[in-house]
């Protein structure tokens, strides 16, 4: 999505149906099996998504940012319950918008409608790039693809200067590693002047020379 044309379009009128909330860091927008009643929009912040096993291990799915949707799949209606539990990783601004109500924006409201399926479908794309990601590179290189990310590489406007604080054990949950090798390749890119720690990490584009390398 492109923060500053279709996704601002789609925020507005979430907005103007919604409610808006305030997360603190930490707070939970839903937990896995909870109803899933709402879709929720992030304004600010940041918001990650988790997934408990049976076997009690957490696994981060995925890491959202303003633009982007919180809990649309209950839109499908397969699932009456979350299957996710969607936190606040830094101080966020949420719109809720209830089940009801974005259905019917959905039915009566053609543009909006094909805000969100383009929404839906950038997403997609994105998931199968992770997937790939996750298949055929390096942890080194999916590291540094995911800081990138966070960092808001590659999206309209100006990068974010600093990542707001993420554990190691976020990152190599996302990365699909062991926090240990998170480490190591952190303080590696920190020697090579790709990141820096400063109350939070300090993504540079060099680090794109890490992606990008063949």
């Amino acid at each position: 999505m492109k923060p500053n044309s279709d996704s601002d379009s789609l925020l507005a009128t979430i907005v103007r149906e919604g409610t808006v909330v305030h997360y603190r860091k930490g707070a939970a927008l839903f937990s896995q099996g909870d109803a899933a009643d709402a879709v929720f929009a992030i304004q600010k912040g940041k918001v990650k998504l988790t997934v408990i096993s049976k076997q009690n291990k957490e696994a981060v799915i995925a890491i959202l940012t303003p633009g982007d949707l919180v809990g649309e799949a209950c839109l499908v209606g397969q699932h009456p319950v979350r299957m996710a539990t969607a936190s606040a990783m830094t101080d966020c601004s949420i719109v809720r918008l209830a089940k009801p109500a974005m259905m019917r924006l959905l039915r009566y409201e053609p543009a909006f409608s094909g805000l969100v399926l383009s929404y839906v479908l950038s997403r997609n794309i994105r998931i199968e790039e992770d997937l790939i990601d996750q298949l055929f590179n390096s942890s080194e290189k999916r590291l540094a693809r995911v800081l990138l990310l966070l960092a808001n590489f590659g999206k309209e406007g100006r990068p974010d200067a600093v990542i707001p604080d993420i554990s190691q054990e976020t990152l190599a949950g996302l990365v699909g590693t062991t926090r240990s090798r998170v480490s190591f390749f952190m303080n590696r890119f920190r020697k090579l002047g790709f990141i820096d720690y400063n109350g939070g990490i300090e993504v540079h584009s060099s680090l794109l020379s890490i992606v990008l390398h063949d």
